[in-house]
């Protein structure tokens, strides 16, 4: 095997660090400057109307407070294996969303977080981050069949006969998901699965249901506050059926970080289009979300990867 050397290999990891910050941020500026449904003078014309530092300062803290929760649920689940501080938890999943904004359906942040840990712990962090993001996942389908319900209920797009058969369906699917459960592939099962997770202790559990609980009530009601901030005025629960509804169907398409704003604004578009709501609303709120819970945890997450110390044990 060939070796090698050590000022090659340092050369090669600020290489790789500046090509994940410059990708990352050049994604981000091609979408914001390639946009042509962004009218940037009808957002100027909005913003200087309605702007207040006390608006902004309430949209910034919800946006902090949504990433502070997946902060405080990654610090949660990785104490199953050993206690981590919020400064640590903070630089893993800041430098981890930086690390994945490129990558389909963030894959790239498994790996970036697993590179604070020793390479024996990779798989099991893997397996934390997976629930770590599967409770969020979980939480979307759950308050986004709710939502879609209610919504359908007063605006009706798809037909009683065919809600039967889709709840058919899903209930099928847990009946087979039951029985098979036993069934391996390559020596992996959802027995299997089930077990591992039931190893972790119910307190984490817990904790991380409610984290994660909180962490969707603060990033669905800014969606709410920005449509309020536009002049938007309709029912509470209409409008938070149809965000919810929005993020349930928007989160089941593969896509990747940099066009999570592009793919949740598509679906938005036609659900608000149901309620009376311009497009051009739509669209600018859905890129305010995604630069203020991507882009800016982004740009702190730069400074993480750019400090990044290779330190893994084999």
């Amino acid at each position: 095997m060939v070796r090698i050397p050590d000022k090659a290999k340092q050369f090669l990891i600020v290489a790789v660090k500046l090509l994940v910050v410059a990708g990352a941020f050049y994604f981000i500026y091609n979408q914001l400057a390639n946009n042509d449904k962004l009218d940037w003078e009808k957002f100027a014309e909005k913003f200087q109307k309605n702007w207040s530092v006390l608006g902004i300062i309430f949209l910034l803290s919800l946006s902090v407070l949504n990433r502070f929760f997946e902060i405080l649920k990654w610090q949660n689940l990785v104490s199953y294996l050993r206690p981590i501080s919020i400064n640590e938890a903070t630089k893993h999943v800041l430098a981890a969303l930086t690390a994945s904004i490129f990558t389909p359906n963030g894959i790239g942040e498994y790996a970036g977080k697993a590179l604070y840990f020793d390479k024996s712990e990779t798989k099991k962090i893997i397996f934390l981050n997976l629930i770590n993001n599967g409770i969020q996942m979980v939480l979307s389908v759950v308050f986004g069949i709710i939502g879609l319900l209610y919504f359908n209920a007063n605006y009706e797009i798809i037909n009683p006969k065919t809600v039967a058969v889709i709840f058919g369906v899903f209930v099928v699917l847990a009946f087979v998901s039951f029985f098979f459960k036993g069934f391996a592939v390559k020596g992996y099962s959802l027995e299997k699965l089930i077990h591992k997770i039931n190893q972790i202790p119910k307190k984490i559990h817990r904790k991380n249901i409610v984290l994660g609980i909180c962490r969707y009530l603060f990033f669905s009601h800014q969606y709410y506050f920005l449509f309020v901030a536009f002049d938007v005025h309709l029912p509470y629960f209409i409008l938070m059926s149809a965000i919810a509804s929005v993020y349930f169907l928007a989160s089941s398409l593969p896509t990747f970080q940099f066009l999570d704003f592009a793919v949740k604004g598509s679906v938005a578009v036609f659900f608000f289009g149901l309620l009376g709501v311009n497009e051009w609303i739509v669209i600018f709120i859905s890129t305010l979300m995604w630069f203020l819970n991507v882009v800016l945890p982004v740009a702190i997450g730069s400074y993480y990867v750019l400090n990044f110390k290779t330190t893994r044990a084999a």
